[in-house]
C-alpha cells in the first residue's frame, strides 16, 4: 500500500471515529469549486456535477441536499479517485476530497423530483453560487411560482446560492385562441393542465375573460401587448388575485396565475378603463397596482 493510500485510510477513519460537534463536518477545509451544476431532463432525472480545482491540500465537498445515487468522483481524463463520504447525522453528506494536481470532478443523481398532474415539482439548495440547466424540449418552467420562458436560454444561474423550487410540465398543453381587434387578428397561447370554457375577448373592455374548471393549477398566458396592455389587474369571481409578469419577447408578455378555486378569470388592461360598475372600485387600483417581481438572485443562464 502507497504512502498517498495510508494517508487517505488514517484520515477516513478519522471522519468516521471523531464525533461531528454543531452538526457540522469538521475534517479538512472547504474544498474551492470551480463549477456548480444541475441539469435536468424531460424525465424529471437530476444530474448533479461539482468540478473541484487541484489543490495540494484534501478538503471537503458539500453535496446537495437530499437522496442521492450513482455518485462518482473521477479526475479530469475519467479515472475514478478515491474519496470519502461523511455524514452529519441531520442527512447532510460532504465528500472529502484527497489533494490532487489536476482537477477533480463529483457526478451523481439527486432523487427529490415529484410528479403530480403533469408537472415536476423539486426544491433544490446549495450555499455557493450554481447553475440549473435544462433540457433544450422545456420551454416553460416556474421558479418559486414565478414563470420564465427559456426560449434560447439553457437554464437560470442561483447567483448567491440558495433554496429554489423550481416546477415544469412533463407534456405542455398548450391552446391558442384567435381574437381580432381594430381588425387586427392576434393569438392568445394558454398554457395549462386546467380545463378553460369559455374564452371571450371583449374589444370594448380591454380585457379578456375565460372559466377554469380545477383549483390550484397553473394558468399561463402569452399574448401581444399591442391587444392587451398593462399595468394589469386579474380578477377571479371578481376578486383580485395575484399573479407573475414575464416579458422576454418584445412586445410580448406572459402572466402566469394559481387560482385557488374553479370560476372566471377575467384579465384587465389599462388601455381602456372599463366604465361599468363592478369595475369602478379598480380605476384607482389601475394606477398603484405591482406585479410580483422575479428573484433579483434568479438570471437566466
Amino acid at each position: 500500500m502507497d504512502r498517498k493510500k495510508i494517508f487517505f485510510f488514517v484520515i477516513f477513519s478519522l471522519i468516521l471515529v471523531i464525533p461531528i460537534a454543531n452538526a457540522q463536518l469538521a475534517i479538512g477545509s472547504e474544498a474551492k469549486q470551480e463549477l456548480i451544476e444541475v441539469k435536468i431532463n424531460l424525465k424529471g432525472e437530476v444530474d448533479v456535477k461539482h468540478i473541484i480545482k487541484a489543490s495540494n491540500m484534501p478538503g471537503n465537498v458539500h453535496l446537495f441536499p437530499g437522496t442521492t445515487s450513482n455518485l462518482v468522483v473521477t479526475n479530469e481524463i475519467g479515472e475514478v479517485k478515491e474519496s470519502g463520504i461523511a455524514n452529519d447525522g441531520l442527512g447532510n453528506e460532504s465528500i472529502f476530497i484527497l489533494p490532487s494536481k489536476e482537477n477533480s470532478i463529483i457526478t451523481y443523481n439527486l432523487e427529490n423530483i415529484i410528479l403530480k398532474d403533469n408537472l415536476f415539482t423539486t426544491q433544490i439548495s446549495y450555499s455557493e453560487k450554481f447553475s440549473i440547466i435544462f433540457d433544450k424540449k422545456i420551454e416553460l418552467i416556474f421558479v418559486n411560482n414565478n414563470v420564465i420562458l427559456l426560449e434560447n436560454k439553457k437554464g437560470i444561474s442561483i447567483n448567491s446560492g440558495g433554496e429554489v423550487k423550481i416546477q415544469f410540465y412533463s407534456n405542455i398543453t398548450k391552446m391558442i385562441k384567435e381574437v381580432e381587434w381594430e381588425e387586427n387578428k392576434f393569438n392568445v397561447e394558454i398554457i395549462t393542465n386546467s380545463e378553460i370554457d369559455k374564452f371571450n375577448f371583449e374589444q370594448e373592455l380591454k380585457s379578456i375573460s375565460f372559466e377554469v374548471n380545477e383549483e390550484n393549477k397553473f394558468v399561463t398566458i402569452n399574448m401581444s401587448k399591442e391587444l392587451l396592455g398593462g399595468p394589469y389587474v386579474i380578477l377571479l369571481n371578481d376578486e383580485k388575485i395575484m399573479y407573475t409578469k414575464y416579458s422576454n419577447k418584445e412586445n410580448h408578455v406572459s402572466l402566469s396565475m394559481k387560482p385557488e378555486s374553479p370560476g372566471e378569470i377575467i384579465i384587465i388592461g389599462t388601455t381602456v378603463i372599463p366604465e361599468f360598475s363592478i369595475f369602478a372600485p379598480l380605476a384607482v387600483g389601475f394606477l398603484i397596482i405591482l406585479t410580483l417581481p422575479l428573484m433579483r438572485k434568479v438570471s437566466l443562464h
